[in-house]
């Protein structure tokens, strides 16, 4: 069952309008991502994925992201839509953030965009900022969409919401 998409406030997008399939675009959002007192990404260059009931996934250029935080971990999964991923570690300052960041490295052909950029789920860090708004992560443990004040839900992830 669907759910009742809730009401759009001035300057806010529902994710009920968002498409599916899903689809990428690029962005000028200004994406902060911040660990230990550490800066591991800045980037006013990322490409967004947008897909109905989901708040976005921001893919941040390999070169925005800090040299040497990165480490490529174990195991692949498959997207419908975007292809094989893979997935990555993240080092700071000693400690290791186990597989919060994933890649296409051969994308499909909608989603060339994404090719030499990392997407990072929001939980594990201290904080994600998108043009300066905190960042909330998408209910669940699965997805890795991020929650800004200027989306409007529900959001796909939570108890309940397989079948959406």
């Amino acid at each position: 069952m669907r759910p009742t998409p809730e009401p759009t406030s001035a300057g806010q997008e529902s994710v009920w309008s968002f498409p599916r399939p899903a689809i990428a675009e690029r962005t000028g959002a200004h994406i902060v991502i911040e660990h230990r007192g550490r800066r591991i990404a800045d980037s006013r260059r990322t490409v967004r994925t947008l897909e109905t009931s989901h708040p976005p996934s921001y893919y941040i250029p390999r070169e925005d992201i800090e040299p040497g935080v990165l480490r490529q971990a174990s195991g692949s999964s498959i997207c419908e839509w975007k292809g094989a991923a893979a997935y990555w570690d993240v080092l700071v300052e000693g400690e290791v953030l186990e597989r919060v960041g994933w890649s296409y490295p051969s994308p499909t052909s909608a989603f060339e965009l994404l090719k030499d950029h990392v997407a990072f789920y929001a939980r594990p860090f201290e904080r994600c900022l998108v043009d300066g708004r905190i960042v909330t992560p998408q209910p669940g443990g699965f997805y890795g969409g991020w929650i800004t004040d200027d989306l409007a839900g529900p959001f796909k992830g939570g108890p309940g919401s397989a079948g959406w």
